[in-house]
């Protein structure tokens, strides 16, 4: 999927895989607690929380937090950022569609260009595409673009792998989706690791907790 020769049809039928993989999975649970927390201090301020989803993908993920945000009634001010302008592009419909009023700003993590000013980073399944220099990287410019952050991505373990190959194939007819799936578990972090790195990045109150399905959660702040 982060091949910039892949035909548009097929980046379309591989982000609505990854985006149902993510619904059933239900991967923007482990996300929430952080941005209500973040979101319950803003409002104590008389604001709306400023929160900041990067390389945010088709923006199923920012949508459905949104989602949950609108229902518990706490407000927050969405930015979702990206290297493809085509993901952009697939969460501006999204968000469209479910009535989420999100802004969306290409924007290379790598190269150090986030938007700043924000109060959480929210993150999910993206580190595992990167080498360790460019984790490491990465993490320090998220740090500095919001003083808190909620990082969730998978885990390295064998029911992971299982799981992968299991669901991928029984909610998308994607063969990127297929092979992205087993490979994204392969190259993924332990929790560890993920702790490890994020020190490294100069993040020194991090935290990292193991979730299901075979996921961790990687924290620091107020989140």
């Amino acid at each position: 999927m982060d091949d910039p020769a892949l035909p548009a049809a097929d980046h379309r039928l591989a982000l609505a895989g990854l985006a149902r993989l993510n619904r059933v999975a239900r991967a923007d649970r482990l996300a929430w607690p952080s941005v209500q927390c973040v979101a319950m201090r803003c409002a104590r301020g008389g604001r709306a929380a400023r929160v900041l989803d990067v390389a945010c993908g088709a923006g199923d993920a920012v949508v459905r937090l949104a989602a949950r945000a609108r229902v518990a009634g706490v407000a927050v001010e969405w930015c979702a950022c990206d290297i493809s302008a085509f993901a952009l592009a697939e969460s501006a419909r999204a968000a469209q569609a479910a009535g989420v009023v999100l802004r969306t700003e290409r924007a290379d993590v790598l190269a150090g260009d986030l938007p700043g000013g924000h109060d959480l980073v929210t993150c999910s399944l993206f580190l595992h595409h990167l080498d360790r220099a460019d984790v490491v990287r990465a993490l320090r410019v998220m740090r500095a673009a919001a003083p808190s952050g909620v990082l969730v991505d998978l885990d390295r373990t064998r029911a992971g792998h299982a799981l992968a190959w299991i669901a991928s194939r029984a909610l998308s007819r994607s063969p990127v989706v297929h092979f992205d799936a087993l490979a994204s578990v392969r190259a993924a972090w332990a929790p560890d690791e993920a702790l490890a790195m994020a020190r490294e990045a100069g993040i020194a109150d991090a935290r990292v907790r193991r979730a299901w399905p075979e996921r961790w959660v990687l924290t620091w702040g107020d989140a």
